[in-house]
């Protein structure tokens, strides 16, 4: 099998490659297995039997500690995640409220509705997040039907990947779980990019994650992981899980190589993308000074920023352009609009070198 040849730079072809798309790095197949040869000559690796104990049993502790909950779990995927934890929240009450631009209410083929047989409150349509006086409504109106049907849990996604990676208010998670836990709803964090979410407002993410009953984070849309998710909470939601992951055929074998990568990705790197979030906060407003480009922000935080070029300025040759400095921006099919994810790649070049590669960028593409 011969390798295909191109001209068009890749992000994977140089350590240079500051990509402003993903919120996790660029790896090849081969950058996957030096990683786990690394990880097994400093470390060693543990087998697990069926998703329990080993290396896998190490990086439950690790999530559970840092989260500030009595126990974790590994779940194949973010959709399953989310799945166990609002239907072990739900009980005998099967309704649960949500965002309506929520990933589980929108990706996932009603899986809660169909498999477990609990309704979706969507609230907040075309929003990133809902009220306290949304919630206090859709709660009153399921406990004075003319049959009771009170609401079993209340779940936030945050950031909201459909809204750019919007978060909702810290303040409106506080008042929304605090009026949860007067009613006794049992609330869960859909916080896949939680750590997304903390290098852009400042919150940390066990303060978020104190503020509710479970929260789910992704393994691998930043951790390195190829797959894979976490699910904390206390001690008696998380040590039975086991049994219904394996009735909803998450028990896999073995996964102590994504165990292991998820460890190593997380060596870090809270402070790393604090760093990258730092570095934006300096060089966006550079960017702005130029003359054909403006980068804005979201009001109340995301690690995605929106920029719109100029008149004049053409976006091919301008994405073409950055390419040759390791800049790497994609067009989204707007010819003026786009936009800039923060990630740790940004901490690749200085901010002196990629307001350069924007320079020399918007000179060649008038």
């Amino acid at each position: 099998m011969t390798k295909k040849s191109s001209t068009a730079r890749r992000p994977t072809d140089s350590q240079r490659s500051v990509v402003f798309r993903g919120d996790g790095e660029p790896r090849t197949p081969r950058d996957v297995i030096r990683m786990l040869v690394e990880f097994e000559e400093r470390y060693g690796i543990e087998t697990d039997r069926y998703s329990l104990g080993g290396t896998l049993g190490k990086l439950e502790e690790k999530f559970a500690s840092t989260l500030g909950k009595e126990g974790a779990a590994f779940v194949p995927t973010g959709t399953l995640a989310n799945h166990l934890a609002i239907r072990k929240h739900c009980g005998l009450n099967p309704r649960v409220v949500l965002q309506e631009q929520s990933h589980l209410f929108n990706d996932t083929g009603d899986c809660v509705s169909r498999l477990s047989g609990i309704s979706l409150i969507p609230l907040a349509k075309g929003r990133p997040y809902y009220t306290l006086e949304e919630l206090k409504a859709a709660v009153d109106l399921s406990n004075k039907g003319r049959v009771a049907n009170p609401i079993g849990a209340v779940m936030i996604e945050s950031p909201v990947r459909r809204q750019r990676g919007q978060v909702a208010p810290f303040e409106v998670m506080e008042e929304t779980t605090a009026y949860c836990r007067e009613q006794g709803i049992p609330t869960h964090l859909d916080g896949a990019r939680l750590y997304m979410m903390s290098a852009a407002t400042g919150v940390k993410p066990r303060e978020y994650a104190d503020k509710f009953d479970t929260v789910y984070v992704s393994l691998y849309k930043y951790l390195g992981s190829t797959f894979g998710a976490i699910l904390a909470g206390p001690s008696d939601f998380i040590d039975d899980l086991y049994h219904d992951r394996r009735m909803f055929g998450g028990g896999l074998a073995s996964v102590y190589m994504q165990a292991s990568l998820a460890l190593i990705g997380s060596e870090g790197f809270e402070e790393r993308f604090n760093d990258a979030m730092e570095k934006a906060t300096d060089l966006f407003p550079r960017i702005s000074d130029l003359d054909g480009i403006e980068v804005g922000k979201f009001k109340h935080g995301s690690n995605i920023f929106p920029a719109e070029l100029g008149s004049g300025v053409d976006i091919e040759r301008f994405t073409s352009a950055l390419q040759r400095h390791w800049v790497f921006v994609y067009d989204e099919g707007d010819p003026k609009r786009f936009h800039l994810t923060v990630n740790t790649t940004l901490l690749r070049q200085s901010n002196d070198e990629i307001l350069e590669a924007f320079k020399a960028a918007l000179r060649e593409s008038r």
